[in-house]
C-alpha cells in the first residue's frame, strides 16, 4: 500500500510539473479587451496559423478584417471557418503574393480603393528555410517574401494608414534575427553559398530593422510601429524542415522529434497572442520601432539596432521594389 501511495504521490508531481512547464511554454497573453468597432485590419497570410487565429480574435472585438493571401481558395475556407466561430464576423478577402511585385501593387491598389480606412497593417506572412529558390522578380525568396515584399506593400498603404490615425503597422519577425547578419552586398546570396538557415535570419533581421526605421519616418504622424517573435509555434511554417529532413533520409524521426519538441511548442493560438498584443493594447499605444515577445517589450540583439544599417537596407529596399 506504501508503495503505491508513493508512485501516486510521485505521478502527481509529475503531471504537476508537466502542466505547469505546459504553461509555462504557451508564453504571454493579451489581456487587452479593447474593442475594434469600426476599425478596419489588414493582415497578410491569415489562411492558416496564427495569422488565422489573429483574424478570429480581431473580428470578436468588431473589426472588419481584411485577409490579404496568395492561396484565394485556402483564403476563402478560412474565411467560412472563422464565421463558423464569430457568426458577425466581417471578412473580406485579397489575393496578395508577396512573392511578386506585381501582384503586391494589385492588392494594394485594390485595398486602397475598396476600403475606407486601416487602422492596423499586420504584416504576418512568410516563408522559412525554403530551398534556394527566387520570387517572380528575381529575389531570394526569403528577403523577396519575407522583407521586400512587405516593404512595398506597407509603404503602398501607407498614406491611407497615415489618414485613419491613430493607427499601427505590426510585423511578424523572429527570435532567428539573434543570429541574423544583414549582407547589403550580397542579400541575395548570389556570391557566398546559399545556407537556408542563414537567408532566413537575415529575412527577420530586417523585419525588425525595417520596424525601426520605419517608426522613425513616421515620428509626429500619429502612426506607430512594431516588430515581434511569436513564439516557436506549431505551424505549417515549418513544412520545409520537415522536407529536409525526409530529403536526408531521416524521415523516421519525424515523429518521435515531433512528439519531444511539441511539448515546447506554441499552439497557433498561443503564438497569436503578441500579434493582438502589438494589434490592440493601449499600454503600447505610444511605443514605436521596438521589439516585443510574448505580449512585452523584448531587447532585440545589436544588430537590429544598427540605424545605419536600417537606413541603408530602407534605401537598398525602395530601389530594389521600384518605390
Amino acid at each position: 500500500m506504501e508503495n503505491w501511495t508513493r508512485v501516486g504521490a510521485t505521478a502527481a508531481v509529475g503531471l504537476a510539473t508537466a502542466i505547469g512547464l505546459r504553461r509555462y511554454f504557451r508564453g504571454g497573453v493579451c489581456r487587452s479587451d479593447t474593442r475594434m468597432d469600426g476599425k478596419t485590419v489588414v493582415i497578410t497570410g491569415c489562411n492558416t496559423g496564427i495569422g488565422k487565429e489573429t483574424v478570429i480574435d480581431l473580428a470578436r472585438r468588431g473589426a472588419r478584417v481584411a485577409m490579404a493571401c496568395r492561396d484565394m481558395e485556402r483564403a476563402r475556407a478560412a474565411a467560412e471557418d472563422v464565421k463558423k466561430q464569430v457568426s458577425n464576423a466581417d471578412l473580406v478577402i485579397y489575393k496578395c503574393d508577396l512573392a511578386s511585385l506585381a501582384s503586391v501593387r494589385e492588392c494594394a491598389a485594390e485595398i486602397d480603393a475598396k476600403e475606407e480606412r486601416i487602422d492596423v497593417l499586420l504584416n504576418n506572412a512568410g516563408v522559412m528555410m525554403c530551398p534556394q529558390t527566387k520570387t517572380e522578380d528575381g529575389f531570394e525568396m526569403q528577403i523577396g517574401t519575407n522583407h521586400y515584399g512587405h516593404f512595398l506593400f506597407t509603404n503602398l498603404l501607407l498614406d491611407k494608414i497615415k489618414k485613419s490615425a491613430p493607427s499601427r503597422i505590426v510585423t511578424v519577425s523572429s527570435l532567428a534575427h539573434e543570429r541574423g547578419k544583414m549582407d547589403l552586398e550580397d542579400i541575395h546570396f548570389e556570391r557566398r553559398p546559399y545556407g537556408r538557415e542563414e537567408a532566413y535570419k537575415q529575412s527577420k533581421l530586417a523585419n525588425i530593422l525595417f520596424t525601426r526605421e520605419l517608426g522613425k519616418r513616421l515620428e509626429g504622424t500619429g502612426v506607430t510601429t512594431y516588430a515581434l517573435h511569436p513564439g516557436v509555434v506549431d505551424t505549417e511554417l515549418g513544412r520545409h524542415i520537415q522536407d529536409k529532413l525526409v530529403s536526408m533520409g531521416l524521415g523516421l524521426l519525424l515523429y518521435p522529434l515531433y512528439a519531444l519538441v511539441y511539448f515546447f511548442m506554441k499552439t497557433s493560438k498561443d503564438g497569436a497572442q503578441t500579434n493582438i498584443y502589438c494589434c490592440v493594447a493601449e499600454d503600447c499605444a505610444d511605443e514605436t520601432g521596438l521589439y516585443y515577445s510574448d505580449c512585452a517589450k523584448k531587447e532585440p540583439r545589436q544588430q537590429a539596432k544598427d540605424d545605419d544599417v536600417a537606413k541603408r537596407l530602407w534605401e537598398m529596399s525602395a530601389t530594389a521594389v521600384k518605390l
